[in-house]
């Protein structure tokens, strides 16, 4: 089982921008795709960025514009560097791997905060 490792959360005010990375033990180019989810308090978890083996994204409505997912495959690191961020975009962001129909892995995820 890969073992996924996310970093770079923490607390930012409104308008600012972080950059998560998530460390793969294993060569990320044997994964379908990888990507980032969040879980807010009270909600459900929801997709924010994807990124496929082929280099195809998606993104949610609620973030596209402000938020570019990418890869370094040299690290086996997948990044999410997010800009203009929003007191709505306060969640744990978890780094998703998927291989094939049955393969999922999950990373512990990082608190992202934006407040003043």
């Amino acid at each position: 089982q890969v073992h996924l490792v996310e970093s770079g959360g923490g607390l930012v005010q409104p308008g600012g921008s972080l950059r998560l990375s998530c460390a793969a033990s294993e060569n990320i180019r044997s994964f379908n795709s990888m990507g980032w989810y969040r879980q807010a308090p009270g909600k459900q978890r929801e997709l924010v960025a994807t990124l496929t083996s082929g280099g195809s994204t998606n993104y949610a409505d609620s973030v596209k514009g402000r938020f570019t997912i990418s890869r370094d495959n040299a690290k086996n690191t997948v990044y999410l560097q997010m800009n203009s961020l929003k007191p709505e975009d306060t969640a744990v962001y978890t780094c998703n791997a998927v291989r094939g129909a049955l393969y999922r892995a999950w990373g512990q995820g990082t608190q992202v905060t934006v407040s003043s």
